[in-house]
């Protein structure tokens, strides 16, 4: 009897003992890291065309059309250095091209952004120094010719589908509303530019946004008629034909057909991610303002902005202590501050990987080319 008590006694403890171990694990255990993907926009670059008007040419950049800076390539080293304190933790210190993926638009400046921001994640350590007096290492940065990127180049303009939406669009009277305010300012662009008044579309007034500020950063002498007051109402402008392009008018069909690919392909990254023989800890995309808009359009966390120079939106995939997936987002548009933690509409700041997609699976497009049809 007595043996069969202890035996019993035995039994309890052992059992405590075993939930004891299975609470502390439990409590003790750590939320890890599991994936990132990140979409930035290219650092500051010299014009892409200048308006007819325009005193100086472009003999006057060393480099010519849509080149990279100096101040460019600083924006984007100081964006790599940053993700290497970021994630320091989780990417190996020195690289390894089974960790990292980079595709770029086939733009000169977004292709040079890549490389500064290689160059800023990636110094090189040990036996990866080549040359002393040189610490920077080659990495591979993949893109496809322009006419083909179906993924980071916005608009997609090979889409009738999306030319209605964008026609209703300034149709509506929402827009018209508010694009009458700019009427006589559109006017006086043309007028100084040189421009044709009914060639100030959405993509020249952007190209011009950038011209300006490009002068103005880089101590080049701005026309006497680019004020700061003129320079302001033309970025409020350019935000507003942002919104129309991807907004403003049936978001959802549009992101459809344009952010909401790219946001397909980066859920196709993060799912593969949870598998145990995965070892891609990082995707980097190397594109565009409009790219930037249009994917956080789709997932309605856009503050109406046109994205700066060099701005990220991060995607972080973590498994939970209870083995749970869940997606953390921020966006980093001032380097002088911590990236702003965004919430997609309906879920908690730390969304469940599956209600993520579930919420996000009406901008997710199956058959995208039969979409586009009228």
């Amino acid at each position: 009897m007595r043996a069969r008590q202890l035996l019993c006694g035995i039994w309890s403890l052992c059992f405590m003992f075993c939930l004891f171990c299975i609470f502390l694990h439990q409590t003790t255990a750590k939320r890890k890291l599991k994936f990132v993907s990140i979409v930035f926009r290219h650092g500051d670059h010299t014009p892409q065309e200048l308006f007819p008007a325009a005193k100086h040419k472009a003999a006057a950049w060393q480099q010519g059309y849509g080149q990279l800076t100096k101040l460019g390539t600083q924006q984007q080293y100081e964006l790599g250095q940053y993700l290497r304190r970021r994630y320091s933790f989780f990417l190996s210190a020195v690289y390894r091209q089974w960790e990292i993926y980079v595709q770029s638009t086939d733009c000169d400046h977004t292709l040079m952004s890549a490389q500064a921001t290689l160059a800023g994640l990636y110094p090189p350590t040990q036996g990866q120094i080549w040359n002393p007096r040189v610490l920077w290492q080659p990495i591979p940065v993949h893109t496809v010719p322009l006419a083909h990127d179906n993924l980071l180049y916005l608009p997609f303009s090979h889409c009738p589908k999306y030319k209605e939406l964008l026609r209703e669009t300034f149709a509506t009277r929402d827009f018209q509303r508010q694009l009458k305010q700019y009427r006589p300012f559109l006017k006086f662009l043309a007028a100084h530019t040189g421009y044709p008044l009914k060639k100030l579309n959405s993509e020249r007034i952007w190209k011009l946004s950038d011209t300006l500020q490009y002068e103005d950063m880089n101590n080049s002498t701005l026309p006497a008629w680019a004020t700061r007051g003129v320079r302001t109402k033309l970025m409020k402008l350019s935000e507003l034909l942002l919104q129309a392009e991807f907004g403003l008018h049936k978001q959802t069909q549009k992101s459809r057909l344009q952010g909401g690919i790219l946001l397909k392909t980066i859920l196709k990254h993060i799912s593969d991610a949870r598998k145990p023989s995965h070892q891609k800890k990082m995707v980097m995309y190397s594109a565009h303002a409009a790219t930037l808009a249009a994917l956080q359009m789709a997932l309605s966390v856009s503050n109406g902005k046109v994205p700066p120079y060099s701005a990220c939106h991060f995607f972080e995939l973590y498994q939970e202590k209870n083995g749970q997936h869940t997606i953390e987002m921020y966006y980093r548009n001032n380097s002088l501050r911590d990236p702003h933690p965004l919430t997609l509409p309906g879920c908690r700041f730390r969304c469940p990987l599956e209600r993520f997609t579930q919420l996000l699976s009406p901008v997710l497009v199956h058959h995208w080319t039969r979409e586009c049809r009228m």
